[in-house]
């Protein structure tokens, strides 16, 4: 049995002003991006005595605690977080998509915990869950289950976090919940003038750096960010998705999967609460040029239209707009081969530039299709210079066009009380 929001189980003395808080947050931080719109996360709150044991188990270290540790142990005034991911909500159909989902949940998380702070609730440590957890007093079972019999067996628990209360909330809900609505991907034709470089040297340490995601030292290290801007770059980015962008629409099992994610029209996409519209992928389309590319979209009918070059010719137009797009943008990890941590950490600093540039009044478009094969992830890398693993190109300018934001799944989906 696993209990949802809003708390109607909780006990009464537990967190009254934590739940509030959380509930807050979790509106927020819903509209994190995930690839296909997925939304492959999950939150636990601890609030049974079993459950706290061991979040707090995790989270002891051998160094002697503080004496700010001491009393809010002693107070039980701490909350415990676990940040987890959906397995029955992630993509599966190829091996690069187990780094895109934890880079979603790390975007969650980041998002989540900025807007935990600036209601005054901290995180003031984390640990990465793993198989070494025995070795922190829990007995030897797999991550899934040391939360106890309410924790969703679909969840994979990726961290715990430990909040604290204070009196000095962070940055204002307000422009954080304002520029989280404002952040969506955009498909639309970008301006073709250029980005001041000044603007593009703040984009990667724009963010506050509240959440111990991008506060641990050391840990921004472990991401490379580069923009791309010489002609000649860009010219390479878009020549990689003009000749390797339509795998996508002919692997059979990838297309089905993203295609399982189309919605037929906003209604469906408001019902379903996940996934995009043809309008999100394409742009304004009379409702005959609609039918046309429902029909020519579909898995049965891409299977014959590759046999005469149609996934060709849609990746020759994504190239066409990475072409003429002012700019774009990579993110690396410095390891090629790194560890969940390093990815879920990844996805944080990915939130804190998705943010930053839409403060200053840019937009994104994500071009995943040539990091999701590592042949042509390999050539993107060694023609830009990356340190590492890619795991993040896009797009980067000012929009020409709006574009409308993707549907979201309550909030309340991803919580869970445990």
């Amino acid at each position: 049995m696993t209990s949802t929001f809003p708390f109607q189980s909780a006990p009464a003395n537990r967190g009254e002003a934590f739940r509030g808080a959380l509930r807050v947050a979790a509106e927020i931080a819903a509209r994190s991006p995930s690839s296909h719109n997925c939304q492959p996360w999950g939150v636990g709150w601890t609030i049974g005595a079993a459950a706290r044991h061991t979040a707090a188990a995790l989270l002891a270290e051998t160094a002697e605690r503080t004496r700010a540790d001491h009393e809010a142990a002693a107070q039980d005034e701490a909350e415990y977080l676990v940040l987890a991911l959906d397995r029955a909500r992630q993509l599966t159909a190829l091996p690069s998509h187990g780094v895109e989902m934890l880079v979603s949940c790390g975007a969650y998380g980041e998002i989540l915990l900025r807007a935990l702070a600036a209601q005054g609730w901290r995180a003031d440590r984390v640990r990465f869950v793993g198989p070494a957890s025995a070795a922190h007093g829990l007995k030897d079972a797999a991550p899934e289950g040391i939360f106890g019999g309410r924790w969703p067996r679909a969840w994979v628990p990726l961290c715990v976090v430990r909040l604290s209360h204070t009196r000095t909330p962070g940055n204002d809900l307000a422009e954080l919940r304002d520029t989280v609505r404002a952040r969506h991907t955009n498909r639309g034709p970008y301006r073709p003038d250029g980005i001041d470089p000044a603007v593009l040297a703040k984009l990667p340490t724009s963010g506050s750096g509240l959440s111990l995601f991008r506060a641990a030292p050391g840990r921004d290290s472990q991401v490379t960010v580069r923009h791309v801007v010489a002609d000649a770059e860009r010219a390479a980015v878009a020549d990689l998705v003009s000749r390797h962008g339509g795998r996508d629409f002919s692997h059979r099992a990838a297309w089905r999967e993203t295609h399982s994610f189309i919605r037929r029209d906003d209604a469906d996409a408001e019902s379903s609460g996940d996934g995009f519209t043809l309008g999100q992928l394409f742009g304004p389309m009379s409702p005959p040029r609609r039918l046309g590319m429902r029909i020519a979209l579909a898995p049965a009918t891409m299977r014959i239209l590759r046999h005469v070059g149609y996934h060709r010719l849609l990746a020759r137009r994504l190239a066409a707009v990475v072409r003429c797009s002012p700019a774009a943008v990579a993110l690396s990890f410095d390891d090629e081969a790194p560890g969940a941590e390093s990815v879920v950490r990844g996805g944080a600093v990915l939130a804190d530039y998705w943010l930053g540039a839409t403060r200053a009044g840019l937009v994104l478009h994500p071009v995943s299709v040539i990091l999701q094969h590592d042949d042509v992830r390999a050539e993107l890398e060694q023609r830009l210079g990356l340190p590492g693993r890619a795991f993040f190109v896009s797009r980067l300018g000012r929009a020409a066009t709006a574009f409308p934001p993707s549907r979201r799944l309550a909030a309340s989906r991803a919580l869970r009380l445990v």
